[in-house]
């Protein structure tokens, strides 16, 4: 099986910068601790602090849904929901 790669950006709503940006911490940090992360980065762009820049890469595409299912379920679901999210998704080797 390929990794799945996910690489894009999102943009944070003023009213949730603050929200986002504590979260942020603790989603890193859950996220490469999940069986299958190969990579998780996630920036905030110089000129755009509501832009953040997005790159993970996980093992198959069951490591990657596998985490998708507990996004959604956590407090960084919660906190990103109004989030805009510009995401490319592809299989890598």
């Amino acid at each position: 099986m390929s990794k799945v790669i996910l690489q894009g950006y999102i943009i944070v709503p003023e009213m949730d910068l603050k929200t986002v940006t504590r979260e942020l911490v603790i989603h890193t940090k859950l996220t490469r601790a999940e069986e299958g992360c190969l990579t998780f980065e996630v920036t905030v762009e110089a000129e755009n602090p509501n832009k953040f820049n997005v790159y993970e890469e996980f093992i198959n595409q069951n490591a990657f849904d596998k985490h998708q299912l507990r996004v959604k379920n956590s407090n960084w679901g919660v906190a990103t929901a109004r989030v805009e999210r510009h995401y490319q998704i592809s299989a890598g080797t």
